[in-house]
């Protein structure tokens, strides 16, 4: 490559030429997005490179060994020009650079390049599976380059905000003991101890409160983390971090310091002012509401309770759920009648079925008067106080789920009080953050008829329930937090436990024994019987908060090199199969299993 670069070293990018820069001579490098042959000794190429495109022209005043050089090339090709810049006759306002070209005097092509399997352009047709089976194709297009630049930013604004702010980066081991809590762990086999593994760390939780017990005060990372789940929209196998963690502080300082970062990435990297404090909410407050431990609070559609209003009317379903211990509640779609036909509702009866309700209630308020599924089993006036409940007027849609399990109830209608939203167009634009504090420490499983853990067990309960550890579990609460954007968890952290009784009782109250404890934790117990500062933290996953930024559909949109849905990467075929020598070495016989 360096004889093709001597003397045509790059001066300058692409994209970074304007009006100003007419009569400088200058070297660009990069692809070709488009060449235009005009005939009668005129050639334009568009070269693009990560800052965006500029125009080569070649016309009667080209050398003519140039200009048999510039009709050969095609797309993709990647060039370096040498050349003047001038003004363009023909200006294009679509791109910053239509107001110049450059009049090329030498072009070396430094690289050809096959046709593509699809054109490099942003509104690209090509079905996703084959973008990414070439990635590095797909990355060329504009719109992914400036997500990953983008991405770039926001990493750099981390590191610059934490740094000020007295924390200090430390990175925390990749290869860590397996400790499954929650997620699949990613396993590593290990060759020198054969039949042991290591996992791959789904976050750095451990080590970074060894680093408090250290002494490093404030520790942050823009760490890696992995896990063995099934992929969603918003979901990877691997994924990035952004963790940290403080001593000698308490929530409301973990919280300041989380909404300062949000700040400054936002006015930094957007110029974009967020208010704060965020609001927050208690958990019990968010599903009472919204249905949701992760509401999206652009648009209202509040839930309401009509459990006291329908416990003695004459519909049975309503009776029952009432009777069982459950509630009744719905929420209003307003102007929704046009929208939600009765073959509309039929569909959002299925979908409500789909994610574990009975069924759905509803009520459409016409010009004709009310239509609904269930209004011959209620009195005029029950009718009334339902539509009063539910501020429901002319054109308004009321939706109601009924069952025996309040959760259930509010899970529901919190997906579809979402589904309703997006269907009708009613979700604002902007960057609604808030906090989720005051979460259940236990939740109960209904299969396994038990009380479960929702944190990892150094998540220390909330002081005014230290009295009721030994009684009803579901009346412990954590002092746990989520950053919630618009319906995304962005955040999760808590306040730690470093009471080592404290910390043995929240062991017991999960079912493990002192054995089990020290075997999974006691590299850690140990060293917290060394004084252990009282800290807390979180961690704030950099995929989500950029896709969010950016408002990307899905995180592979600013992630370089993504899985699939099926945990796979098409562009190298991985996870594949390894070397039968490989496994010998490391001691392993895989069992095939018929698919």
């Amino acid at each position: 490559m360096a004889e093709f670069l001597t003397g045509m070293k790059r001066s300058c990018y692409c994209g970074e030429m304007r009006i100003e820069n007419v009569g400088q001579e200058v070297t660009v490098c990069g692809w070709t997005q488009r060449k235009r042959d005009l005939g009668q000794n005129l050639v334009f190429i568009d070269l693009r490179d990560r800052t965006g495109i500029v125009q080569l022209a070649f016309d009667e005043n080209t050398e003519k060994e140039v200009l048999e050089k510039a009709s050969s090339v095609r797309s993709e090709y990647v060039l370096a020009a040498k050349g003047i810049v001038r003004e363009r006759s023909s200006k294009n306002k679509d791109i910053p650079t239509g107001d110049i070209e450059i009049e090329v005097k030498e072009l070396r092509i430094l690289g050809e390049s096959e046709t593509t399997p699809f054109e490099i352009v942003d509104d690209c047709k090509t079905a996703e599976l084959t973008r990414l089976k070439y990635r590095y194709l797909d990355l060329r297009r504009p719109q992914l380059q400036n997500n990953l630049i983008f991405r770039h930013k926001v990493a750099k604004v981390t590191r610059d905000y934490f740094d000020e702010n007295g924390f200090i980066e430390l990175e925390t081991p990749m290869l860590i003991k397996s400790t499954p809590e929650g997620a699949r762990d990613f396993l590593v086999p290990s060759r020198i101890h054969k039949g042991s593994f290591y996992a791959l760390p789904q976050s750095p939780q451990m080590y970074k409160q060894l680093c408090m017990v250290a002494g490093f005060d404030r520790y942050m990372q823009i760490a890696r983390c992995f896990r063995d789940e099934d992929l969603r929209a918003d979901r990877q196998p691997e994924f990035t971090q952004i963790d940290l963690e403080m001593s000698f502080v308490d929530m409301e300082d973990v919280l300041e310091i989380g909404e300062g970062y949000i700040k400054r990435v936002f006015k930094d990297v957007m110029d974009i002012d967020i208010p704060t404090p965020f609001p927050r909410y208690t958990y019990n407050e968010v599903m009472e509401r919204f249905g949701s431990d992760k509401p999206d609070t652009r648009f209202g559609m509040e839930i309401f309770d009509l459990t006291d209003v329908v416990k003695d009317c004459g519909f049975g379903v309503f009776k029952s759920a009432v009777e069982g211990g459950g509630s009744v509640r719905g929420i209003t779609v307003k102007s929704a009648v046009k929208t939600y036909t009765r073959k509309e509702v039929d569909k959002l009866t299925e979908f409500v079925r789909g994610i574990g309700a009975k069924g759905l209630a509803w009520i459409r308020l016409t010009d004709d008067g009310i239509a609904s599924s269930f209004a011959k089993f209620m009195t005029e006036d029950e009718m009334q106080a339902i539509l009063n409940t539910a501020g429901a007027e002319k054109g308004d849609v009321v939706l109601i789920i009924a069952d025996a399990d309040t959760q259930t109830v509010l899970s529901t209608l919190g997906a579809l009080r979402t589904e309703t939203a997006k269907r009708m167009g009613i979700i604002g634009d902007g960057y609604n953050f808030l906090w989720v504090v005051k979460f259940p420490f236990f939740e109960f499983d209904k299969e396994s008829g038990e009380w479960i853990a929702m944190h990892h067990p150094f998540t220390s309960p909330t002081d005014d329930c230290l009295d009721k550890l030994d009684g009803n579990k579901g009346e412990v609460y954590a002092k746990a937090y989520d950053m919630v954007l618009n319906g995304i968890e962005l955040s999760s952290g808590s306040i730690r436990i470093t009471n080592p009784e404290l910390q043995k009782k929240m062991f017991e109250m999960l079912g493990l024994s002192d054995e089990e404890a020290y075997h999974k934790f006691g590299f850690l117990m140990d060293a917290f019987r060394y004084g252990a500062p009282p800290h807390g933290g979180m961690g704030i996953g950099l995929d989500r908060l950029v896709m969010q930024m950016l408002k990307a559909p899905t995180l592979r949109d600013v992630v370089a090199f993504p899985k699939v849905q099926n945990a796979s990467e098409p562009m190298t075929n991985a996870p594949a199969d390894v070397d039968p020598q490989q496994l010998e070495d490391l001691g392993i016989a895989v069992v095939r299993t018929e698919e």
